[in-house]
């Protein structure tokens, strides 16, 4: 398996071709998922003792496999929080695989993390935080969370008062779901804001008030949102901060989408307090057009989490010889083994520039105004709100839940778009409503106006 021969060549070739071409292509299939069951009477067996050889597999995935998912990156995949990574960082992320490095460690990985540190350099100084911030890139927006909240709670739980409490940490209705899930993880509680609109520094307030004396002992975070996967909608971080500055408790902020919005001028001011907060998240792979799976945590005061999640073997202690010196992310998130995943993205930086990126993620808040304004004039449809960074919640007039799913899936079996439904508070129910968000620079006004077409 590990020889060189003219096969391994040949195969090169031909998978350097397939890369050429998805690089290049300016027209892409949207694609739609298959059964397995569908896929497995195509394909047939594929691993088998003897092997099917590469040439077979590969035609494989180009005649039947390929075409069975959804590209993140077409222009009219505006479901979910899609992705548009450049071409050059899709370029380098061949070269980081190519290259084998494990990015735990400086003496292993020294020349990639310098790269990757490259990188976090420009995104902290995006977010104003004090000298000596810093971060890592994990594999995404929940690996960032996961490993922020153990750093808060085990700093919290430096006072031997709260060493056998089961934290709590407050959060709103429209945080992201990944928020509950680690709390499952780390074995805390959730306390749920009921608000899916702005979070403002009096409703925490007067959460925090309400709790009893028992609950407001375990209480030893709260996470603010950057940008709701859901409306784009941002907290309000200044008095947030003021909060939690008053009441000792630790700030996080999940800017997981919304963080790539604060290369942008034109909103910059809207996370004003994001530059007092003890932890943020970012995830490159949304709105700073790196490949997946690229995630970022950021912290104030990184000796913090090196405390948390630094790990120790004997097998491992050659990592911190004076002799193997330098910067090991492993210490400052939940994984040891980690690929250098920020390469791409460092690559694209230094290609492009930063100024290139501030366009691009400008492109983005341009078109969801452009859709407020072309749904606003349709007769048939509504804005639910106005825009909120790149996101656009809107309704079909006279429409019910199943007329979206229908709508959804019609356009997604004709190969035209991916457009999802998703609900909305509005007073005391959940309304079913479509929803755009923008990543893609490559997305355009005619696009927005077919889709919208689809609905009369």
């Amino acid at each position: 398996m590990h020889k060189i021969d003219i096969e391994l060549v040949d195969m090169t070739l031909d998978v350097m071709k397939y890369a050429i071409d998805r690089i290049s292509a300016t027209q892409r299939q949207i694609g739609k998922p298959r059964k397995a069951s569908e896929l497995k009477q195509l394909v047939g067996e594929t691993v088998t003792p003897e092997g099917v050889g590469g040439e077979y597999a590969f035609n494989l995935w180009k005649e039947h496999l390929m075409n069975a998912n959804v590209p993140v990156d077409h222009p009219r995949n505006l479901a979910f929080v899609p992705a548009s990574p450049t071409r050059a960082a899709i370029m380098f992320d061949l070269v980081t695989s190519a290259s084998s490095i494990h990015g735990a460690y400086w003496m292993e990985g020294a020349g990639g993390i310098f790269c990757e540190n490259e990188a976090m350099k420009w995104i902290v100084s995006l977010t104003g935080l004090p000298e000596g911030a810093f971060g890592v890139f994990t594999s995404g927006g929940t690996a960032a969370n996961l490993s922020a909240m153990v750093t808060a709670r085990e700093n919290w739980r430096l006072n031997d008062e709260f060493k056998r409490e089961k934290g709590l940490i407050i959060t709103s209705i429209g945080a992201h779901s990944s928020i509950k899930a680690m709390a499952k993880v780390i074995d805390v509680d959730v306390l749920l804001v009921d608000t899916e609109d702005v979070l403002h520094g009096k409703e925490l307030k007067k959460t925090i008030d309400a709790l009893p004396e028992s609950e407001r002992k375990r209480l030893f975070a709260v996470v603010a949102t950057g940008g709701t996967t859901n409306a784009g909608i941002i907290d309000e971080l200044d008095s947030i901060a003021d909060i939690c500055e008053a009441e000792n408790l630790w700030f996080h902020v999940d800017a997981a989408y919304g963080g790539g919005a604060l290369a942008a001028d034109s909103v910059r001011h809207l996370f004003n307090g994001i530059e007092r907060s003890d932890s943020i998240t970012i995830d490159p792979h949304k709105w700073m057009f790196s490949p997946y799976d690229c995630g970022a945590v950021i912290y104030k005061n990184p000796e913090l989490a090196k405390n948390a999640h630094s790990q120790q073997g004997s097998y491992l202690d050659i990592f911190k010889d004076e002799g193997a010196h330098g910067f090991n992310p492993t210490d400052y998130q939940i994984q040891l083994t980690r690929r250098v995943r920020g390469l791409p993205l460092w690559f694209s930086l230094a290609t492009h520039g930063t100024d290139r990126y501030k366009e691009a993620v400008e492109r983005g808040l341009e078109l969801a105004q452009i859709a407020g304004k072309l749904i606003t004039e349709h007769p048939n449809v509504e804005l639910v709100r106005d825009p909120s960074l790149s996101c656009v919640l809107y309704r079909r007039i006279g429409w019910k839940p199943e007329d979206y799913t229908h709508w959804t899936y019609e356009n997604h079996a004709k190969g035209f778009a991916l457009v999802t439904p998703t609900k909305w508070k509005n007073g005391n129910e959940f309304e079913t409503v479509s929803r755009f968000c923008f990543i893609n620079p490559d997305t355009t006004e005619e696009d927005i106006k077919l889709i919208l077409q689809t609905m009369e």
